[in-house]
């Protein structure tokens, strides 16, 4: 499981051009499964998630989690985040798990997350054409792999 992580002061997911969902200072969460995934992975980054130290304390330095300022998040699915280049140039995503298995994982992850921050977690719609605006925070972008546990 992959995720793409970027710090914002806004968010928000619009669908066939209505705003679907939105948030404001905090983090949006493009989230991508992988066929080998599960639920240990999402416990895994769940808990990394909220307490990743990449806002700024009173002294300007990252030392503040989103649970720390009340923040917000927005997960976005986004297969793409598992997009093969090596071989070509058109990307492959074999890797990236049907439907059937990345639905449930991503709205495991949602739920986790909302029970871990203790407050509702904004999401886009698997599978939709979103189109997503941000404005991003710093900026400030993390990549975390659950198969890399670095």
């Amino acid at each position: 499981m992959r995720l793409l992580i970027q710090r914002v002061k806004a968010a928000s997911v619009i669908i066939d051009e209505t705003v679907h969902s939105k948030i404001n200072h905090g983090l949006l969460i493009f989230l991508g499964i992988e066929d080998t995934d599960t639920e240990e992975d999402v416990e895994w980054l769940v808990k990394k998630v909220a307490n990743l130290r990449i806002f700024s304390d009173d002294n300007g330095a990252m030392n503040l989690s989103v649970q720390d300022i009340d923040g917000e998040c927005l997960v976005v699915s986004q297969f793409t985040l598992h997009a093969q280049t090596k071989k070509g140039n058109r990307p492959s995503f074999i890797r990236a798990a049907r439907p059937e298995k990345a639905i449930p994982l991503y709205e495991t992850f949602g739920i986790s997350l909302e029970k871990t921050l203790n407050k509702p977690v904004s999401t886009g719609k698997f599978g939709a054409m979103m189109d997503v605006f941000l404005i991003n925070d710093g900026p400030v972008t993390i990549w975390i792999d659950s198969k890399s546990r670095e």
